[in-house]
């Protein structure tokens, strides 16, 4: 008998001292984990747990997760408000009223030599969505600015813009549940494990118990890919060319679902004649998966009773993006595979609220997915605010990726930047830094005074963070959840929908529209005007969505009553999709290859994507030491011929060149990336986006981080070294 067989060694949590647990959701990814704080007799938080009874993660919570407890006394936390001493270009620290007024004062004059859109605002995708809807009143109804934007048209406006223009409207139609009765899956440029680490759980555990042919579309070899029954590496950005190829192969073959199409869609003959262009031999040698492999996945999709497609930034960050979301719709629509169980198109979000600020920020038109376009619309909500409808644009303004060329060319004179850091994560850094100088009055808003964007403010302005709120969260599958407060703003910081109603105040228009001061007097006024359309959660209620540990939209004042847990699954009946005529659109997508491509000079790719243990630009997993220890500097994976050729060594340094700037980084060998191609983490300051082109595309305006042409040169080591301490303790 082997020694120690029946033996255990329990696993023993320290006793942290935990006296209170409170509810809330994550803040971080779009997951949605239910997530409990444990706090102590002091009321400090000391430790996080997941939730059991919750059904998206049931009891599971990833690095992040576990440590976000420690975010509330991380390094950095901005105390007080501050303003920018022009004469020693210093700051000096001020009170809210000061502030306030200050900026008040600022937006007026600004307006009032320049314009009404000359000041732009631009939001984020983690601020609760009680703030995201009283942001937008106070932009729309009262500032009256239409250069407003998140910074989510840098990670989900591609799956917007597809949604919209294949069913009409915004809004993932499926959910997690679906994992669990698909037939095929295909993941298109998603690394589940590392980006979404409790979705892939999900994903994995339904596949133990019934499993089914996971095809994952990507030109790394990623931790999912390794994983995957298939892998398809394709050339970047070329993903509209697989698509359409898996369509030829599907309408060739007679493998379409002609009853769902005849009944559900329009354009069935415009998409014909496109892909009759894309037969798997051209295809092919465009986007380097062979022909047999095409028609391969091409039949194993379409002869599966449900399959579905699931996708995140590799087919988003494209110039291409709103096509690739639209191809993944078109090859959905033609194998009857929307609104059945284990049969959808389901986008997988990026940020913990970016589907909050789609639904009710305001940011590409008005609350609860209306249009400026629409004058009924415009009208609707302009009486419920009690304000003249005259007030609003007729039309969407710039978004993010447009404002900062707007300030450039001086359209644009002032911004205010609300938890986001696009010193960090905007491409081609050094265009951004030459464009923030330009501004006449930069307003930072952010829980962190130590954000990069800080250095180039005119005022700053401690915000809370996280469960230093009360509201809710959007997550990817529509489930609407709850942050309860832990404690209150950290010093004299206040919470974001505090700042927005003190803010409203110092103008005209705040003195007529109505700003609650309790988020739950918010959430009353959504419901109201949630009633009768897609995004209806007019049934929901606090209490009720933490017992039910988050309610998916649509959820009526009749479901309520009657018991209900609210819609999985968005077009589920014949002929619903959001167009006046209930079909969807199979829209035909010519490819136009405008990407950088790697050549004689610059001849490797650069790819760019997540890591586990961060998030985004590390404003806050950065300063947690069980996160960063896994990844401290920046690094950059590289195929170890192509190294060779180099003579480029593990673990030593070199300069990544780009047209647009270089970069320093670390060199980790590795067959994960083919010879022609490198990647680097974008999490990192002054590193990756020091390098990318960032075209954009022309529907979403999201921009390509993931298709731009590097060359790689040996340096340095000492000096290499010495540069990356320096940065570090910067």
């Amino acid at each position: 008998m082997l020694f120690g067989r029946n033996k255990k060694n329990p696993i023993k949590m320290a006793d942290r001292g935990v006296v209170k647990w409170t509810y809330s959701t994550c803040g971080y990814c779009s997951t949605g984990c239910s997530i409990e704080i444990g706090s102590n007799a002091e009321g400090k938080p000391v430790a996080s747990r997941g939730v059991a009874g919750a059904d998206v993660n049931r009891g599971k919570l990833c690095l992040k997760g576990i440590f976000e407890y420690e975010i509330f006394e991380a390094t950095g936390r901005g105390k007080t408000p501050l303003i920018r001493d022009k004469i020693h270009n210093s700051y000096q620290t001020s009170d809210w009223d000061k502030a306030l007024d200050k900026m008040a004062a600022e937006i007026k004059r600004i307006q009032a030599a320049y314009g009404r859109d000359s000041f732009a605002i631009v939001s984020t995708g983690q601020l609760l969505t009680e703030e995201f809807y009283t942001l937008g009143k106070l932009t729309r109804g009262v500032i009256g600015t239409n250069n407003y934007d998140g910074n989510t048209t840098l990670c989900m406006a591609s799956a917007v813009s597809g949604y919209k223009r294949s069913f009409g409207s915004d809004g993932p139609p499926g959910c997690y549940e679906d994992f669990e009765h698909t037939d095929c899956l295909i993941a298109w440029g998603s690394n589940l494990p590392e980006q979404h680490p409790i979705i892939y759980w999900r994903l994995k555990n339904a596949k133990e118990k019934r499993p089914f042919p996971l095809i994952v579309v990507d030109p790394r070899v990623t931790i999912f890919a390794q994983f995957a029954d298939i892998h398809l590496p394709i050339t970047p950005g070329t993903d509209v060319v697989l698509q359409n190829a898996l369509i030829h192969v599907i309408l060739d073959e007679g493998l379409e679902d002609r009853d769902y199409i005849n009944v559900n869609t329009n354009g069935l003959d415009e998409l014909a004649q496109e892909v009759r262009n894309y037969d798997p031999c051209t295809a092919a040698k465009i986007c380097g998966i062979d022909e047999d492999t095409i028609r391969t996945v091409a039949r194993l999709y379409a002869k599966t009773d449900r399959a579905m497609s699931i996708w995140t930034m590799g087919i988003n960050q494209s110039t291409h993006g709103s096509d690739g979301v639209v191809g993944i719709n078109n090859l959905n629509l033609v194998t009857g595979n929307i609104g059945k169980p284990g049969g959808t198109s389901l986008s997988i979000t990026g940020q913990c609220n970016a589907m909050g600020t789609r639904e009710w920020s305001s940011c590409s038109g008005l609350p609860g997915y209306r249009v400026l376009e629409k004058t009924e619309e415009r009208e609707e909500i302009a009486q419920f605010w009690g304000i003249d409808p005259e007030f609003f644009p007729k039309k969407r303004g710039l978004t993010e990726t447009d404002i900062f060329p707007a300030i450039e060319t001086g359209e644009i004179k002032g911004l205010w930047l609300i938890a986001t850091n696009p010193m960090t994560s905007m491409a081609n850094t050094a265009r951004i830094r030459k464009t923030l100088e330009k501004l006449e009055c930069l307003v930072v808003q952010d829980s962190y005074v130590d954000v990069e964007t800080t250095q180039y403010a005119h005022i700053f302005l401690p915000a809370g963070t996280w469960a230093e709120k009360e509201g809710v969260f959007t997550n990817t599958e529509r489930r609407v959840n709850l942050t309860r407060q832990v404690q209150q703003p950290y010093a004299d910081s206040k919470s974001d929908m505090q700042i927005f109603n003190e803010l409203a105040k110092r103008f005209e228009h705040g003195q007529k529209i109505n700003f609650p001061e309790q988020p739950e007097q918010v959430f009353e006024e959504m419901k109201t005007l949630s009633k009768g359309r897609l995004v209806n959660i007019s049934g929901m209620t606090y209490d009720l969505i933490e017992q039910k540990r988050g309610i998916q939209w649509p959820f009526s004042q009749a479901q309520a009553q009657q018991g209900g847990n609210g819609n999985q699954r968005l077009y589920t009946e014949p002929a619903t999709f959001r167009y006046a005529d209930g079909r969807a659109k199979l829209i035909p997508l010519p490819f136009i290859n405008n990407n950088e491509v790697p050549d004689e000079q610059f001849p490797f790719w650069l790819n760019s994507g997540r890591l586990v243990e961060h998030w985004h630009t590390r404003t806050k997993t950065g300063k947690i030491g069980n996160n960063n220890k896994f990844s401290p500097i920046p690094f950059m994976e590289m195929n170890p011929d192509a190294a060779e050729e180099l003579s480029i060594l593990h673990q030593s340094y070199v300069r990544v060149v780009s047209r647009r700037g270089d970069a320093v980084v670390m060199v980790m060998l590795t067959q994960r990336v083919p010879r022609n191609m490198v990647f680097i983490p974008f999490h990192f300051f002054d590193c990756v986006n020091r390098l990318t082109l960032g075209l954009l595309d022309p529907h979403s305006r999201q921009p390509a981080f993931k298709q731009s042409a590097v060359c790689i040169e040996s340096i340095d080591q000492n000096l290499a070294a010495q540069l990356n301490i320096e940065s570090r303790e910067y």
